[in-house]
């Protein structure tokens, strides 16, 4: 723990790129803070930031050193949590991105699941898409991550994985409203209300037009899930999302909303990933959160694994 305070400050000057920005957030000057660095440094034997015009930069031994950092401090949570475990109090953090998909009822109930169990465990919850998700793994600014159709990344280990099929939301009282799949032809034949192309509802429902013939009259777009289904209720549109996005059933039935599936012909599934950065060993309460999340996927979501 001897340099402990100069690896900190060398983590936030990676971070902000300036030795001056981040002298003034610690409340030291930028000179005093640029002789710590250099201090450590000559011990060190080497530096560990190129010197550039507009600020700083890590080379190469300043990232083996940000990775060591990084490990250090995870390894001093996960120990932290253990020595809790021994007391039998839980403690700890779970840092987990997550798409926007699982931001209005999925995440929200798991968190307060957990909480209710253990709850002096904090959580720090951030909206990402799958990129920006496993980009902040890599940082180790986040334990978890949970995602639809996660990109190609061997950094990326996957904890558990399904299928998720394409639905088609309307009001109750729609002529479409029913049970059981729809063929995508008949959703043409009215109007529609589309996520925007940031979304994994709109790929999945842009490559099962792609297979038709048809046209689709588009009334409408939005990168809001929750503008969405408001307006379904307001005209007689028919909307899309992926299957773990919706609400649970009852809550559907209280809005006022009706989902079926797209027929597994005429639309392809999401792959809903939940992994961690591969090589990591996760804090235990993240590591708990992460069996919790699993069993609620395969109570919840399981329509079709896929191969981790």
């Amino acid at each position: 723990m001897k340099h402990q305070r100069t690896l900190d400050y060398i983590l936030a000057v990676a971070r902000t790129g300036s030795i001056r920005k981040t002298a003034e957030r610690v409340s030291l000057t930028a000179s005093a803070l640029n002789r710590k660095i250099q201090d450590f440094e000559r011990e060190l034997g080497t530096e560990i930031f190129e010197r550039l015009p507009g600020g700083v930069r890590p080379n190469a031994a300043g990232e083996l050193l940000l990775r060591h950092i990084r490990d250090q401090a995870t390894d001093f949570e996960r120990v932290r949590s253990q020595i809790a475990d021994l007391s039998g109090i839980r403690r700890g953090h779970v840092a987990i991105a997550c798409s926007q998909t699982f931001a209005n009822h999925f995440m929200p109930e798991e968190v307060a699941r957990y909480r209710a169990r253990f709850p002096q465990v904090s959580f720090e919850v951030r909206i990402s898409d799958h990129r920006e998700a496993v980009a902040a793994l890599n940082a180790h600014d986040v334990d978890l991550a949970l995602v639809l159709q996660p990109p190609v990344e061997p950094s990326f280990k996957v904890l558990l994985a399904c299928a998720q099929p394409l639905c088609v939301m309307m009001a109750i009282d729609h002529p479409l409203a029913g049970t059981g799949p729809v063929r995508l032809r008949d959703c043409l034949r009215f109007s529609l209300i589309l996520p925007d192309q940031s979304t994994t509802g709109r790929h999945l429902f842009d490559l099962a037009m792609r297979r038709v013939v048809s046209d689709a009259n588009v009334v409408a777009v939005s990168n809001s899930f929750e503008f969405v289904r408001n307006y379904l209720l307001r005209e007689p549109l028919l909307g899309f999302q992926v299957m773990s996005g919706l609400p649970p059933l009852m809550e559907r039935k209280g809005l006022g909303l009706a989902f079926r599936e797209i027929h597994v012909r005429d639309a392809p599934a999401a792959t809903l990933a939940l992994g961690q950065l591969r090589g990591r060993s996760l804090p235990i309460a993240s590591a708990k959160f992460a069996e919790q999340i699993q069993i609620s996927i395969n109570e919840r979501f399981m329509t079709g694994i896929t191969v981790p």
